[in-house]
């Protein structure tokens, strides 16, 4: 550990504050309850209406989504992804850490979302479409009245041709901002982390957008992204990092759920708790799905995060306090992980001072089981994920075997038995072929001994 400052404490000193840290910088995987989480509903400046106003414009669009993109046309121009039992993947994580999780394993599958195959489709392209709606509204071009698919029309594509959007990625919310914004007509600058996928960057390419490679991580992919922007008043900068319209349109996966809960007759309520685990990245997608869940379900629903051992960003930001103001790198950490859509050093503040008594906690995974979970998984029950996808699939571990688990299972008198356990299926539905079988080759080389 370095003796450099960190807010005016050394890494020794923060970790005396608290000790987990020492198994941070040591890149060791740990499970983390938050102290402060409270069960009362927090109030924020963004509510039930706000969620609900952005489920009414999504539907607005829908016929121009069916329109324009066909795979969507069986759902009537809805972006959404199934909600599946994988209870044989649940049987073998079992077998493998040798314990008995009761309840129910569901794997909400964005991975197979629609136009670009990750939970970026949510918010990426709820942004996008604000944005045009605004622009053709304040331009006397559509009124809420009107049917939507008129934006297909070559005249609208002409006006939005004079407008740019930009974007600072590390994939997935490059392409789904990059392919709708394409679809519509505007221009799109994408710049990508070094950590991006090459393949990535090629079907952006292909798809007419002018993609910007940088040396370092997300967060200087991002400010480079502001900085283009802020420079041409035609051009709309989507922020990963505090955008409240990317996090609004991540919200809206919740009103969908609970009707997919419904239908398979799974209860949420005092008696029959849900789990949620879900990768993080910079935090705008876990933490809009997590803000959603949370009006609809209240105190019976519980959220944990999944990030690698070498970007644990948003823990090291809910742990600390410091939120955006620290970065793994302070800690001596190297943000270099195979999970490229997690690979992010400092968190979003937004989603942070927004959440922090909101997020349930907190747990890291490295990259080895990453691969091998991705293998099992596509073993068991023939489904094929990113790897950074694959990140939850340890949440109902840590919850039944970690003593921190056990204890807030304790805290909040969960019913376990009557569990219901979703992993978040975060991405991969846009994965070349020969690019997944490497994935799948690589975990089958080192399957996991559950320690």
């Amino acid at each position: 550990m370095t003796d450099s400052l960190i807010n005016g404490k050394t890494i020794l000193q923060w970790a005396e504050l608290f000790p987990q840290i020492h198994d941070i910088t040591r890149l060791n995987e740990l499970f983390w309850t938050n102290p402060i989480y409270q069960t009362a509903r927090r109030q924020s400046f963004l509510s039930f209406s706000d969620l609900k106003d952005a489920e009414e414009r999504l539907a607005r669009f829908a016929p121009y989504i069916a329109k324009v993109f066909p795979e969507t046309e069986r759902d009537n121009g809805m972006i959404e992804s199934p909600l599946v039992p994988i209870s044989n993947m649940q049987n073998r994580l079992q077998e493998i850490y040798q314990l008995d999780f009761p309840g129910r394993l569901l794997l909400k599958c964005d991975n197979d979302l629609p136009i670009s195959g990750s939970i970026k489709a949510r918010g990426g392209i709820y942004e996008v479409l604000q944005f045009a709606e605004r622009l053709v509204m304040e331009h006397d071009l559509l009124v809420k009245e009107d049917h939507y698919a008129k934006l297909a029309d070559k005249e609208f594509q002409t006006f939005f041709s004079n407008y740019s959007i930009a974007v600072g990625s590390t994939g997935n919310l490059g392409l789904s901002i990059g392919i709708m914004s394409a679809k519509l007509g505007f221009k799109v600058y994408v710049h990508m982390s070094a950590d991006a996928k090459k393949w990535k960057k090629d079907l952006l390419r292909e798809k007419g957008v002018v993609v910007i490679e940088h040396a370092s991580d997300f967060s200087e992919a991002v400010a480079q992204g502001r900085k283009q922007a802020e420079q041409d008043p035609n051009m709309y900068f989507v922020d990963d990092e505090s955008s409240e319209h990317l996090f609004l349109g991540y919200s809206v996966a919740a009103i969908r759920l609970k009707k997919q809960l419904e239908e398979m007759n799974r209860k949420v309520n005092e008696e029959h708790p849900l789990l949620v685990y879900l990768p993080c990245g910079v935090g705008g997608g876990p933490g809009g799905v997590t803000f959603g869940l949370k009006q609809i379900f209240g105190n019976h629903v519980h959220c944990f995060f999944a990030e690698p051992t070498h970007s644990p960003s948003m823990l090291l930001g809910l742990m600390t306090g410091l939120h955006d103001k620290v970065s793994v790198q302070d800690f001596g950490i190297d943000n270099q992980t195979e999970a490229d859509g997690l690979a992010v050093g400092r968190p979003s503040g937004f989603v942070g001072k927004l959440l922090e008594k909101v997020i349930s906690g907190i747990y890291t995974i490295e990259d080895d089981k990453l691969f091998e979970l991705l293998t099992i998984l596509a073993d068991t029950e023939g489904k094929l994920l990113e790897p950074s996808a694959l990140a939850g699939f340890l949440g109902p571990v840590h919850i039944e075997k970690s003593d921190q688990g056990k204890d807030y299972i304790k805290k909040h008198q969960l019913n376990m038995k009557n569990a219901t356990h979703i992993v978040w299926g975060t991405g991969g539905g846009m994965v070349p072929d020969q690019e997944m079988k490497k994935y799948y080759e690589k975990g089958k080389g080192g399957r996991s001994s559950g320690k």
